[in-house]
């Protein structure tokens, strides 16, 4: 890398002492009447690299068909956002699908700079090189923090910004969680801004229990690993042997409610948090939600947070959605 590649990356750090927040969410979860661990802490390594292998699955529509939507239309998104000088992305990982965005943002020439938000340092640093390889003239501006606690450290940037919150991650928010992080997303924006949020579509409950239950078994090691990732951090004995994955649409909801079901009775001894958890035989523990939407209902989301849809687009099967939205 050249002198002057180095010069157009810049990486803001701002994690907390990730340890402490780990223990702290995971004695509130395992301690809560109804146990539940945050979905967060699935992607170790292991996780990432599984869910990789999730997303190839062929029950697993919402990445193939969200990156359809990117392949095929970013150039009518870049357009209906105003031709944003700046895309930020949250939860940016490789940048692998919004290479689509950066390359339609040059085609009418308003690309300009690119804000990576990732927990992941080494990541952001690496995609960074990356892009500014591919894309000469582009500045990278990355920002290492959890966003939803750090979501105001996204700096405004000149010509407009287009903000992504990509791969559904939404739908992970209970619905008050949801409301107050995209009420904080609004105050972030200027007139010219625009959120481009993915979104996972209602349909047929067989499919949707399928994308989360394949017959592979991937998604249940994907759900395992959560303890498998708490042994290591917490020090805690989780056998995934004894859990069961459980994943079944809640109509009511409207979200695919993810749980590790215990097969017996048994004492989890958590030595970081000087804890010991007692499952019955049977007893579920939610591992994450995953909400579902129309067109209508996410409309009304973004009403409640101040927000108004500016933009739709669909895949081909109308199974996902990524829409536009500004301040109101």
């Amino acid at each position: 890398m050249t002198a002057s590649s180095k010069e157009a990356i810049t990486v803001e750090v701002h994690l907390a002492a990730g340890g402490a927040a780990m223990a702290h969410e995971v004695r509130l979860g395992l301690t809560a009447k109804s146990k539940e661990l945050p979905p967060k802490y699935f992607y170790d390594e292991r996780g990432s690299q599984l869910f990789e292998r999730i997303t190839e699955l062929p029950e697993y529509y919402p990445t193939r068909a969200e990156r359809e939507i990117l392949t095929n239309r970013s150039p009518e998104i870049v357009a209906a956002a105003g031709e944003p000088g700046t895309l930020v992305e949250l939860g940016s990982g490789s940048a692998a699908k919004t290479r689509h965005l950066l390359s339609a943002m040059r085609e009418v020439g308003c690309l300009e700079t690119y804000v990576p938000v990732d927990i992941s340092e080494e990541i952001t640093y690496e995609t960074a090189e990356a892009l500014i390889e591919e894309y000469p003239g582009l500045t990278v501006r990355g920002l290492v923090c959890d966003f939803e606690h750090d979501l105001e450290r996204i700096s405004s940037e000149g010509g407009g910004r287009l903000i992504a919150f990509l791969g559904g991650t939404i739908g992970n928010l209970y619905p008050d969680a949801r409301r107050r992080f995209l009420s904080r997303l609004a105050g972030l924006l200027e007139p010219e801004d625009r959120i481009l949020l993915g979104t996972d579509l209602i349909k047929d409950r067989a499919r949707l229990e399928m994308a989360y239950d394949d017959s592979a078994g991937v998604t249940a090691e994907f759900n395992k690993n959560v303890l498998l990732v708490l042994n290591r951090e917490l020090g805690a004995d989780f056998d995934p042997g004894g859990f069961q994955h459980v994943a079944r649409y809640d109509a009511e909801e409207a979200w695919m409610d993810i749980r590790l079901r215990s097969l017996v009775d048994q004492s989890i001894r958590i030595d970081g948090l000087d804890l010991t958890v007692r499952f019955a035989a049977g007893e579920e523990m939610r591992t994450e939600i995953s909400s579902k939407f129309t067109r209508e209902r996410l409309e009304e989301i973004y009403a409640e947070a101040g927000l108004e849809m500016s933009g739709w687009f669909t895949d081909s099967a109308d199974d996902y959605a990524l829409s536009l939205a500004s301040k109101a």
